[in-house]
């Protein structure tokens, strides 16, 4: 009988259906190494003499040992959980090449049909785009910039600082007489020199242009993950059988009876 679901809801109970039927499936794999659960025996004493009087006519119990496993459960067990595993397997990935979905940002469509496999690599990408702009170097917004062709770069408009340079020279304190020499004294002073004119330049990019690329990848994630919800809701239809064929077809040779 063919079984139908949406894909989402496949996702939804993919997880914990895998993690149930493989516990169980380890938990019997294990047994499976414990050969003495699979085996049994039953031995009974008859004495000597039917006389239970005689020395040689004791009566001794059974000695029981019961099977405790059956190999024949065990391979039930694991039919019954990796059929159930088998079809969730089977709806998701019959669903993965059926789901598709248009990604639209402001109502334009960018990509048509898209595949939900690829919208699921989209979406991490988008994640580390939305990183990677964000990282990217910005110039100083205490500028004032403009875009330098021949250096092909931005550069600022050129600001003057004048420079200054100390010199000596002498200064008299006491001119000459007939009786002493004239006093002198040396002094600096600070003197102007010239002008530094200085042009900044950076090769990083204006804040809003930034900005604006971290809006739009934002958007974009937005549309990616509309667009992979909408492609997950498709119905998928498989037979429920899918696992259970293929696991009978295994071991058949162990379940047959005669």
């Amino acid at each position: 009988m063919p079984r139908t679901m949406k894909l989402n809801q496949v996702i939804a109970i993919e997880q914990g259906t895998k993690s149930r039927v493989y516990n169980k499936l380890s938990e019997d794999h294990k047994a499976l190494q414990k050969k003495e659960l699979f085996s049994g025996h039953v031995k009974t004493f008859q004495p000597k003499d039917d006389d239970p009087t005689s020395p040689t006519g004791e009566r001794l119990p059974d000695d029981r040992h019961n099977v405790q496993a059956r190999a024949e459960d065990v391979i039930k067990d694991t039919v019954a959980g990796l059929s159930e595993w088998l079809s969730i397997a089977a709806l998701r990935d019959w669903g993965n090449t059926m789901a598709r979905a248009d990604v639209v940002v402001g109502g334009t469509t960018l990509l048509r049909d898209c595949p939900v496999t690829f919208l699921l690599v989209l979406e991490k990408q988008l994640n580390d785009l939305h990183t990677f702009v964000k990282k990217l170097p910005t110039l100083d917004s205490s500028e004032k910039w403009g875009y330098d062709l021949n250096q092909a770069l931005y550069a600022t408009e050129p600001t003057g600082s004048m420079r200054t340079k100390k010199i000596v020279r002498p200064m008299v304190l006491y001119e000459a007489t007939k009786e002493h020499p004239a006093q002198v004294k040396e002094v600096s002073e600070d003197v102007f020199a010239g002008v530094w004119t200085t042009i900044k330049y950076s090769s990083a990019l204006p804040v809003a242009a930034v900005n604006e690329m971290l809006r739009r990848v934002e958007a974009l994630q937005v549309a990616v993950k509309c667009a992979r919800e909408k492609a997950n809701e498709i119905e998928v239809t498989v037979e429920d059988g899918i696992g259970a064929s293929i696991l009978h077809h295994i071991f058949e040779p162990a379940l047959k009876k005669g």
